[in-house]
């Protein structure tokens, strides 16, 4: 079980988790794909599509870290976890990275 403590999180163990882990969990484009595409590839409920620069920039600019959280803890239309509550912090944590690296962000793998 990976344990992520969000203020002190290596962005090396989110580019682990997005692309796969040895411990089985889901790739961020896993979790993108199967939780997070439904709202973010047609803008639901003001969801910032994926890969739309202009719509991710000011989230981005808030940092991963406060990215992760409000995908966790949910935020204005979006449930925690996207609504999928059996999902690990750390599956989310990739998804972030995985949506937020298509679509501008340059956080560091």
């Amino acid at each position: 079980m990976i344990q992520i403590n969000l203020k002190a999180a290596k962005v090396e163990l989110a580019q682990a988790v997005a692309e796969g882990s040895a411990s089985g969990g889901k790739s961020g484009e896993e979790v993108y794909k199967a939780v997070c595409s439904m709202c973010h590839q047609a803008g639901m409920l003001n969801a910032p599509k994926f890969g739309d620069i202009q719509a991710w920039a000011p989230r981005i600019s808030q940092g991963y870290e406060t990215l992760v959280q409000h995908a966790l803890k949910g935020i204005r239309s979006m449930p925690a976890k996207g609504g999928n509550a059996s999902l690990s912090d750390a599956e989310v944590a990739g998804a972030v990275l995985y949506m937020t690296n298509s679509s501008g962000a340059n956080f560091k793998k």
